[in-house]
């Protein structure tokens, strides 16, 4: 499957149409594209509701129950001011801290969460508790759910904005710093997360299920106890034609996978045939096996046709501040290359790598080999998003690269040449790459000599949210998949873009992704991450581009074994 296809075919809806709202400044807060709109209300009303009475889910033989949660329709509605709640650390040595934003005019003041109820940046952990009963009344499950309050569904009545203006999914990168969750006043929120390897085992039949919202939560926000309670009906299925003879995946069924699967396209699709749907060894989240899986969103787009699947243009969940002064240009740049002394410029930083494992490799690798696999991800804490676009002379097999800058409104106020981008054909590519993006190396316990050094091509897209409370953080960035950010073979120009406040993560289950360590001496080695390494991006801080990752090789060859350490706080080895 390639980058493209876990993009673009798994991540429902991660990334929705919409721009932002018109921003206003807060006090204590950063003015920028995530800046909340005034309200006159005060404190928001939540409440627990069910869409549905009654639901079908159909079970596979391939996998191992159904995604309960995911497919009951429970929602929490807001009334009478929006829900906003401001997630942050300080560093990795510091806890995550959660406080709730309460706007009444122009007044707005913060209550803090309860310490350690939020632990990390992927929703309020516990929030719904689900009780399922059989046909004969008996409890047979009792399964707790998170809740990303970026779940936007839509309107509860027409006089409600028309837009969201919240981030649309919680980060679930290990290394987030800072999230921004929110409902607007008069919309809904999903309660559901989908989570791929974690199926509730439900054989065919009939059941009751309880949804409730967890005490504690019911008494921080003020929550009403009610317990909507749904019929649900398992229907088992089988690799054959039709129920109990099988249907294999379709689009019409009601199950969780079949509904997951409603907007992927072709290539999307052809992609799953290496999946492993049993989840036995690797559950596959939207970017590869072992991937995070980030708490999904509502059909909500795609179900009142604004939205097929993600990417760009017409038909697709886009959306951007400045969209329009982002769409690529068919013609180099004319004029005298220049850029202003006060051009806002990226700040590209690097994540320490994780997802890190002894693999035999992958596509291209050569087997029989010991490979130190990672995922790794350069972000861009702002001010102002990376914009890098490619020019190809006809015939040419490299594209001549140009960073753009742009003021606050928008408006292009230089460029600069920033060197070439390169056609990778290998699968799991398969796109366009800047070159000198981001490099890899495998240092020594001293951090002095290099023993590997890795890739430094990439293809850049908003794969990750790091950090929505930085200065101009857009909540709602373009090129969130690389359905067009990085263009087809035959492209003679493409536009890639890094946002503010976003990242752009590469999974070990990419080619490239990794370190031959065959023959290599057990011992302790640093994973080195090095954005723009050739300094040919312009940016606003040079000296924060490097982070380390400290791993411990072991074992012999064919059954080598690694160890890494947490970061501070962070255990995401």
């Amino acid at each position: 499957m390639t980058r493209q296809q876990h993009r673009k075919g798994l991540k429902r809806g991660a990334f929705a149409a919409g721009a932002a709202l018109t921003v206003v400044a807060v006090a204590g807060a950063a003015p920028g594209a995530g800046a909340a709109p005034q309200s006159t209300a005060g404190k928001p009303k939540l409440k627990l509701v069910a869409a549905s009475k009654a639901v079908t889910l159909d079970r596979y033989d391939w996998g191992d129950g159904v995604q309960l949660d995911f497919d009951l329709g429970t929602y929490v509605t807001v009334d009478n001011a929006p829900l906003e709640l401001k997630v942050t650390r300080k560093s990795y040595k510091d806890p995550v801290v959660a406080q709730q934003i309460l706007r009444n005019g122009k007044k707005v003041t913060t209550k803090k969460l309860p310490a350690g109820l939020v632990k990390d940046f992927g929703g309020l952990p516990g929030f719904l508790e689900i009780s399922v009963k059989n046909s004969a009344g008996a409890e047979v499950k009792k399964i707790k759910s998170n809740f990303c309050p970026n779940n936007a569904s839509g309107r509860l009545r027409p006089d409600a904005p028309a837009t969201s203006h919240y981030p649309e999914s919680c980060s679930t990168n290990p290394f987030t710093l800072g999230s921004v969750w929110g409902v607007e006043k008069g919309w809904a929120a999903n309660t559901t997360t989908y989570e791929y390897d974690k199926p509730v085992d439900l054989p065919a039949g009939e059941y009751t299920a309880k949804v409730a919202v967890a005490k504690k939560y019911r008494d921080l926000f003020g929550i009403p106890n009610d317990q909507p309670t749904i019929k649900v009906t398992v229907r088992q299925f089988d690799n054959g034609g039709g129920e109990g003879g099988g249907v294999g995946l379709t689009r019409g069924g009601s199950s969780a996978m079949s509904h997951d699967m409603a907007g992927m396209d072709h290539s999307g699709m052809a992609g799953m045939s290496g999946m492993d749907m049993g989840g036995a060894g690797h559950h596959y989240g939207p970017r590869g096996a072992d991937a995070p899986v980030p708490s999904d969103l509502s059909h909500a787009l795609q179900d009142r046709g604004l939205a097929s699947h993600l990417g760009d243009g017409s038909g697709h969940t886009d959306g951007s501040r400045i969209a329009s002064a982002l769409k690529a240009n068919t013609k180099r740049p004319t004029g005298r290359a220049t850029v202003p002394a006060n051009a806002p410029k990226p700040d590209l930083r690097s994540l320490p790598a994780w997802d890190i494992a002894i693999t035999d490799g992958e596509d291209g690798d050569t087997a029989g080999r010991d490979y130190l696999a990672f995922s790794a991800n350069v972000w861009n804490a702002g001010p102002a998003p990376l914009v890098v676009d490619g020019f190809r002379k006809p015939g040419a097999d490299l594209m001549d690269a140009y960073q753009y800058f742009y003021d606050a409104k928008g408006k292009q106020i230089g460029y600069t040449p920033t060197g070439t981008m390169e056609w990778d054909p290998r699968i799991g590519h398969e796109h366009w790459h800047f070159t000198d993006f981001a490099s890899y190396h495998l240092l020594s316990a001293d951090k002095k000599d290099i023993v590997k050094s890795g890739k430094e091509a990439f293809c850049l897209a908003n794969t990750d949210a790091i950090d929505y409370t930085v200065k101009n953080a857009n909540w709602h960035p373009n090129n969130t998949d690389l359905s067009t950010a990085c263009g087809q073979q035959n492209s003679i120009s493409v536009r890639e873009v890094l946002d503010v406040g976003s990242g752009d993560t590469y999974t070990q289950y990419r080619p490239g992704q990794s370190f031959d360590v065959t023959g290599l001496a057990n011992g302790t080695y640093y994973i080195e991450v090095v954005a723009n390494p050739a300094k040919r991006l312009k940016e606003t801080n040079l000296k924060n581009n490097i982070s380390y990752r400290k791993v411990v090789l072991g074992g012999t060859t064919g059954h080598r074994t690694v160890k890494v350490p947490p970061v501070d706080l962070i255990n995401a080895p």
